[in-house]
């Protein structure tokens, strides 16, 4: 499936899509439509690969974990923020349904209420054929890779290889959302890229 019929399907579902071919094209485009407001970011290596974030900071106010002596605080105050940035961990291309998992639980419960717009950034990379394979890579690529960069102590961060399902207090799949429709309280955006972003 192209990029442009996965925005159809995502389109069926009530989301405003943007697809671009470049992660310089996207970036050009976030910086252009968020402005003069303020910002929350979870942690995303697909944001980070975008090099937004210094760009953002120059118009705007933002608020994300990666800048701050008191992470706890800066991400309560990134989810009372007009716009919120996340990354879409995986996406089902039969269905458009968009998933995404967490420990902590900032970025999903970000993604459900309290903005006034959110962007969900997606490169081709993060697009599975359905539910079950969107859902065996967040507990098989995603989760583990992230485990392995944060240095947590986990069994799925010492060879970033799968999830074993561990009993970790550092465990960073404790949460599944799955969006099978645009919510209700807020605008959503996809920004889809042919490029691969993250993990």
């Amino acid at each position: 499936m192209s990029l442009h019929d996965l925005k159809i399907k995502l389109q069926e579902n009530g989301f405003i899509v943007s697809v671009f071919e470049t992660k310089e094209e996207a970036a050009d485009y976030l910086d252009k439509q968020i402005d003069n407001t303020t910002v929350g970011l979870g942690g995303s290596m697909s944001i980070k690969d975008l090099n937004i974030i210094p760009r953002l900071s120059t118009h705007n106010t933002l608020y994300y974990h990666g800048i701050s002596h008191d992470p706890a605080k800066t991400m309560i105050d990134a989810m009372t923020t007009d716009v919120y940035l996340l990354s879409a961990n995986a996406i089902a291309e039969d269905t458009g349904e968009i998933l995404n998992i967490d420990g902590t639980g900032n970025r999903v419960s970000s993604s459900l209420f309290g903005h006034k717009k959110i962007y969900m950034i997606a490169g081709k990379n993060k697009i599975s054929k359905n539910f079950g394979e969107a859902y065996s890579r967040l507990r098989n690529v995603v989760a583990p890779k992230n485990a392995k960069r944060l240095n947590r102590k986990t069994p799925c961060a010492i060879k970033a290889d799968k999830c074993y399902n561990c009993n970790s207090p550092e465990r960073i799949c404790n949460a599944l959302v799955v969006h099978y429709k645009k919510i209700r309280s807020m605008d959503v955006e996809i920004i889809l890229v042919n490029e691969e972003l993250g993990y």
